[in-house]
């Protein structure tokens, strides 16, 4: 999954930045307003994590610019103090939730993933999807009671297919969703993976969960067997 964070205090964007890495994020980060609305509009995020009291353009702002384009990924504000107006400033501008400062980075981890899940009509931190069971929050996923050895790669790529079954993912979206902005977006290492990926999940090739239209991408799909 890709994120923004905008956060002007360069410690705590470190801090963020590390711990979303952690967990296995691809991470864009600015300071100010204004590189935030840009890269807003060029980037389609999976969630932006943006803090109110931002230089020049505040984060309000910049929040209410996202929605009146009909930018539509989550946005989790972080708000000075636990002020009522301040977060109630951030949600009628368009953001989804919020954590007051200061905060257990693990809520801002838990409340991220939630939003996430929610953006993709998933309620609960469990997907079952056939005989896949995923584990949102442990980072785990289990097909017929045997669990799967993932690396963080293989695991979120699983999880970005998963939440858009039915759908055709491209190797380009999955690679910008996936990998942070440096990577080599000409390799065939999202070929390599994927096929990882397919004799992990399915080593007998009776599930067939992920298939490859050619010219287009890939698409998840997988019912009970």
């Amino acid at each position: 999954m890709r994120v923004l964070i905008v956060e002007d205090e360069a410690l705590l964007l470190d801090k963020l930045k590390s711990e979303f890495s952690r967990e296995g994020f691809a991470c864009d980060t600015c300071e100010d307003g204004e590189e935030a609305l840009f890269l807003g509009r060029e980037t389609p995020y999976d969630l932006a994590v943006v803090d109110i009291g931002l230089p020049g353009i505040d984060g309000i702002t910049v929040i209410k610019r996202w929605r009146e384009e009909g930018i539509k990924f989550p946005v989790l504000i972080l708000t000075a103090r636990g002020l009522w107006q301040d977060k109630v400033a951030g949600l009628e501008a368009g953001a989804d939730d919020y954590v007051a400062k200061p905060f257990q980075i693990e809520e801002v981890l838990a409340r991220a993933n939630a939003l996430i899940r929610r953006s993709a009509g998933f309620a609960s931190p469990k997907l079952q999807l056939g005989p896949l069971s995923l584990d949102t929050g442990a980072k785990k996923a289990v097909v017929d009671g045997r669990t799967l050895e993932l690396t963080a790669f293989e695991y979120n790529a699983l999880e970005y297919l998963a939440m858009r079954t039915g759908q055709v993912v491209s190797k380009t979206e999955l690679t910008e969703h996936l990998y942070d902005q440096d990577f080599d977006r000409d390799s065939n290492v999202i070929e390599v993976f994927i096929a990882r990926l397919r004799k992990k999940l399915d080593p007998d090739n009776s599930l067939k969960p992920i298939s490859t239209l050619r010219g287009r991408g890939y698409r998840f799909e997988l019912n009970e067997g």
